[in-house]
């Protein structure tokens, strides 16, 4: 019973981690370089283990080979569609889910998404 319930909580962490949405950018090295930082997609340089937010919500960290960028952003997927509508707040880097009919009001979401 032991190893069945093992296996199961193994399995669920293998899915959530397949489920999140991540990238990966490889560090362009010089050979003879030295440079202790990583550059974005936008130009801009990080020194190596750091850790920032993008504008587009997600997190990225610059590594010695590569910079990792998550998603900061789950996705609601368990909610009345008929009568709710999700709306992106980028200044949060989240959804809300409202009625259709009265934004003023929420909806229950049963399931979210990475």
């Amino acid at each position: 019973m032991n190893v069945l319930l093992g296996s199961l909580v193994i399995f669920a962490i293998f899915v959530t981690l397949c489920n999140a949405s991540c990238y990966f950018i490889p560090n362009e090295r010089v050979p003879g370089d030295s440079t202790r930082e990583c550059m974005d997609l936008e130009g801009n340089k990080h020194p190596i283990n750091s850790k920032w937010q993008t504008d587009n919500c997600e997190t990225c960290t610059c590594y010695k080979t590569e910079i990792s960028c998550c998603s900061l952003v789950s996705t609601p997927v368990g909610y009345d569609k008929d009568n709710c509508q999700r709306i992106f707040k980028k200044e949060d880097c989240k959804y809300i889910v409202v009625e259709k009919k009265d934004p003023e009001k929420t909806c229950s979401v049963s399931a979210w998404i990475i």
